[in-house]
């Protein structure tokens, strides 16, 4: 069995399902799911990121949304729907919310699982990935397999 740790941020949309199930053809894959709840991040950043994809009502809304210890709910909720969601395609998948460090966490998982891959899923974020200060840059000088970068769809 193929094993992919799944490092996300908001609740995957059928066609993430779709995407990540699919990618390794009828091998059978196993996901360890890591929900990266909003930190206390830049809301900067996160806005330049939704003005240059045209989403300027989600720029304008940013203050709006949970970050920090106002953000564990709403990530439990989108790790449960997507652990939901990809259990509904046919695949084993466990996880759990990342707390602290989800780079040492990412690495930790990788090792105890004997991960094959790391699929990290997310919206673009344009400045951190000009910068090489994303997760997936990050990660990939970390975790020692192949790390993966796919953007999430927008709902």
């Amino acid at each position: 069995m193929f094993t992919t740790v799944l490092m996300i941020e908001k609740p995957l949309a059928p066609a993430d399902v779709e995407l990540v199930t699919t990618l390794h053809g009828d091998e059978p894959v196993s996901f360890v799911v890591l929900m990266q709840p909003r930190g206390d991040q830049d809301r900067l950043l996160r806005a330049v990121d939704d003005v240059a994809l045209g989403y300027l009502d989600d720029a304008a809304k940013e203050h709006e949304v949970p970050e920090g210890q106002e953000a564990t709910l709403p990530a439990e909720r989108a790790l449960s729907h997507s652990l939901a969601s990809l259990r509904a395609a046919g695949v084993e998948a466990i996880g759990e919310v990342v707390e602290d460090h989800p780079l040492d966490l990412l690495k930790s998982v990788v090792e105890q699982t004997h991960a094959d891959e790391v699929i990290v899923l997310t919206a673009p974020h344009f400045v951190e990935e000009f910068f090489h200060r994303d997760w997936t840059s990050r990660a990939r000088h970390k975790v020692g397999v192949p790390v993966l970068k796919l953007f999430a769809q927008h709902d």
